[in-house]
């Protein structure tokens, strides 16, 4: 399908990148194989050299993971998008593609753990450091910089506190200096937030969240211009990070239902955030859609809602956080997100429970923290569950 500047989002992911065979398939179709038959060796040359367009071999080429990838790009308004095996490939390909040894991260120090971990465990190996700053102060991200500062590196809102980082601020600030800026727009999806609109290089996304949005496949993707993509698709072609044909199939038909499930999610973590607001038995809560959250302003103005995460704090510490999480029936005790069923979890002892207890601290990661990434249940059910352990707490 030819795509429009007219056609809207809704359209978009149902329609954009789909190509059909020679049987003329209505859905798309899955191509289960591991490498592809040529007419002959001249063709195979020129297929290997990049001299003719077509697929080779499933590592780095295959027609159901690109058809994924051109809806994604559309979506995002980028030129073009690299899929890969999970959310954190994409970062590890994205900064392994751009970066060497010598050069210099500057990254939210509340990041995701996991991306925490790899910046300052597995990426530290190969000699790119990494500074880690305020989330919301520009000045710090400033300052940091060296004059090996290649990347500036965040996610908006943050996990789990959903902090607003200034998209166009940290922008400004990099291209100042000639310094790649990437986002990982996993909470909010191209249907909230469009980073690369404000400025932003380059998009990341943990496909395994809310774009498959029924917890049944990982897979992410890294959104940009073609020219830094490009160096992406280099690294995975031959490192080999790459997205299963079957698991890109099932991320295009999670495609085709995100701007309803992400709206739909918004509307009820909105519901969610005031009733435990006003909860006697939570200490404070963050959401950005609240006027309490401190970047509520910024994240109106950088996203179309608060989004479908919502995390509160609860008086007691881990015993109480814990009680809460464990008198449960209908949330699911789970650290994914993005997905039809809501979920809790206890981030201090989960995702961010590998990281240092003093990392935890400067993140704002207490022991009294949830997290719940909320579904489409009734909102009045999941208040219901969350009341069963907040009544027990003294």
């Amino acid at each position: 399908m030819s795509e429009r500047p007219s056609y809207r989002p809704e359209t978009l992911a149902v329609r954009a990148g789909q190509e059909r065979s020679q049987f003329g398939e209505h859905s798309e179709a899955l191509y289960l194989t591991s490498s592809f038959v040529f007419e002959s060796a001249a063709q195979a040359a020129k297929r290997f050299s990049g001299e003719e367009e077509g697929n080779v071999y499933a590592r780095f080429s295959n027609p159901t993971v690109t058809m994924f990838e051109q809806r994604l790009a559309a979506l995002e308004g980028a030129e073009a998008c690299v899929a890969t095996a999970s959310g954190m490939a994409a970062i590890m390909a994205t900064v392994l593609a751009h970066l060497k040894q010598g050069d210099h991260i500057v990254a939210s120090r509340s990041l995701f753990g996991a991306t925490i971990n790899l910046f300052s465990q597995i990426i530290a190996r190969t000699g790119i450091a990494t500074t880690f700053v305020s989330h919301t102060d520009p000045a710090e991200w400033a300052a940091a910089i060296r004059p090996e500062t290649k990347l500036f590196f965040l996610e908006t809102p943050s996990n789990p506190l959903t902090e607003i980082a200034d998209i166009g601020a940290l922008t400004a600030i990099a291209h100042a200096k000639g310094i790649l800026v990437a986002v990982d727009n996993c909470f909010c999806t191209p249907i909230l937030q469009k980073p690369l609109d404000l400025g932003v290089d380059l998009v990341i996304h943990s496909a395994t969240k809310y774009i498959d949005g029924q917890g049944r496949v990982l897979g992410g993707a890294v959104c940009g211009r073609k020219q830094l993509t490009d160096e992406v698709f280099k690294f995975l072609r031959t490192a080999g990070p790459t997205l299963s044909a079957f698991n890109a199939w099932v991320l295009l038909k999670g495609l085709e239902t995100l701007k309803l499930r992400v709206e739909a999610q918004a509307a009820n973590s909105r519901q969610l955030a005031l009733w435990l607001e006003r909860h006697p038995k939570v200490a404070r809560v963050f959401y950005p859609g609240l006027p309490s959250h401190p970047q509520h302003e910024l994240a109106m103005r950088q996203q179309k809602s608060g989004g479908g995460i919502v995390a509160f704090e609860v008086h007691g510490g881990r015993d109480a956080a814990w009680t809460v999480v464990d008198h449960c029936q209908l949330l699911s005790i789970t650290a994914n997100l993005g997905d039809t069923k809501s979920m809790i979890t206890h981030p201090a002892s989960t995702t961010h429970g590998r990281i240092t207890p003093e990392a935890r601290a400067a993140a704002g990661i207490s022991e009294g923290l949830l997290r719940i990434a909320v579904g489409l249940e009734a909102v009045e059910d999941l208040q219901a569950d969350l009341e069963r352990g907040l009544a027990l707490i003294g």
